[in-house]
């Protein structure tokens, strides 16, 4: 049996990013660029006041204050039309233009005017050059670079192509991911469940985890299992990039899911892990012309559906879409209490984390085992412990893993 991070190389090795593509910059939140921006120009491109006072020259300013000739008024928008000369001053409001001649801005709480608005009186002692203003090319220089390839395009991203000017930009697509649900227990979560029926928690739930990344779900709904209905609905899953199957991947009379994908041209590529929860993971891939579509037989179990798209499908997507390297996602933390470990495979127990001022704490979640979809609200990751039996004190080290809504 596979251990975790020999199935995650093989499912990686069979993941390859689409072709870039052009899109308006509007369009391309959580998309990833597929080639570097660089600056058409100065950020900022003039020097500018930080702040609504006077634009002076700092030398001038005298312990007691300084009475200044007001010589202009410039709002952000305008271009200064006079030189600052000794003794003078230009009043001036936030993002406008530094007139030449000043080197610092005295805010407005630290002036007053007596009377005669040419004339006004700085009641600071001193005043440092460059104080409240920011100078040209502070924050980039034209020809830098404004955001690097397999960069992931947030909002900041976003905001930063816009202030160069740069209204189309080259990214890589989103892969759409069909999610299939299978079983005949399952009902819409709408229904109200029969005996023996449970709500097809899984669509909601990995169609979720595939948007916090960045993909596209598509749910494909409840198959039964039944041969002519699966196959319909695994080929129409078909269509998407990836296609994710949650539920008939185990070893009971009614889980069709492999020889049915099987049927459809999909290669196996491996069936089972060895981790807790997920060990019937199943991975195929349908190889089509340049691009090979990764197929995913999740286990019905709610949290091994959960865990295993965070181990499995998440750096896969990661790759569709171009990422350039997925950031180190183990790190270590300090139990907020004792812990009893027993158990003959990696196990990823879902856990509260932590930021604290001695760094990352984390507190496991009361949980029941793979079909205990509740104990998981308030979780935001999970601790993987080893296979081994681990007596743990409060305060002992622990790798944990984040979830897609706390680190994509």
């Amino acid at each position: 049996m596979l251990s975790v991070a020999e199935a995650l190389a093989q499912i990686l090795h069979e993941a390859r990013v689409a072709a870039p593509v052009e899109r308006p910059l509007k369009d391309s939140l959580l998309h990833v660029l597929a080639a570097e921006v660089r600056s058409d120009s100065d950020s900022p491109p003039f020097d500018k006041a930080l702040m609504d006072g006077y634009a002076v020259i700092a030398a001038d300013l005298r312990p007691g204050g300084t009475r200044l000739e007001v010589i202009e008024e410039v709002t952000a928008g305008v271009v200064p039309q006079r030189l600052v000369e000794s003794g003078k001053a230009t009043r001036i409001m936030t993002g406008a233009p530094l007139p030449e001649g000043a080197d610092a801005v005295i805010k407005v709480e630290e002036t007053e005017i007596d009377g005669d608005p040419r004339e006004v009186r700085i009641l600071a002692d001193s005043a440092l050059p460059g104080q409240n203003l920011i100078r040209r090319g502070t924050n980039k220089r034209a020809g830098e670079i404004v955001v690097e390839a397999g960069t992931l395009l947030r909002a900041p991203e976003l905001a930063a192509l816009a202030e160069m000017g740069c209204h189309e930009v080259r990214i890589f697509p989103q892969p759409r991911v069909a999610v299939l649900a299978t079983g005949d227990e399952l009902v819409p979560i709408h229904s109200q469940p029969q005996p023996g029926q449970i709500r097809n928690s899984n669509e909601t739930m990995l169609c979720a985890q595939i948007r916090q990344v960045g993909a596209i779900p598509v749910p494909l709904g409840i198959a039964r299992d039944e041969r002519s209905e699966l196959a319909a609905r695994i080929d129409a899953g078909l269509a998407a990039d990836v296609l994710l199957l949650s539920g008939g991947v185990s070893a009971g009379v009614l889980d069709l899911v492999p020889s049915e994908l099987q049927r459809a041209g999909v290669e196996q590529v491996f069936h089972k892990v060895n981790v807790k929860p997920g060990k019937p993971l199943w991975f195929g891939v349908l190889h089509q012309d340049e691009r090979s579509k990764l197929v995913f037989g999740l286990p019905g179990n709610p949290v091994s559906s959960m865990v295993c798209f965070e181990l499995f499908v998440r750096p896969a997507l990661r790759r569709l879409l171009g990422v350039s390297s997925d950031e180190p996602r183990t790190l270590t933390a300090r139990l907020t209490h004792s812990h009893s470990h027993s158990d003959d495979r990696p196990t990823y127990f879902p856990a509260a984390i932590d930021q604290t001022d001695d760094g990352l704490s984390v507190s496991l979640m009361n949980w029941h085992g793979s079909s205990d979809l509740q104990s998981t609200v308030g979780a935001n990751g999970m601790v993987a412990f080893p296979p081994e039996p681990v007596e743990y004190a409060a305060g002992d080290p622990v790798s944990v893993i984040r979830w897609s809504s706390e680190s994509s």
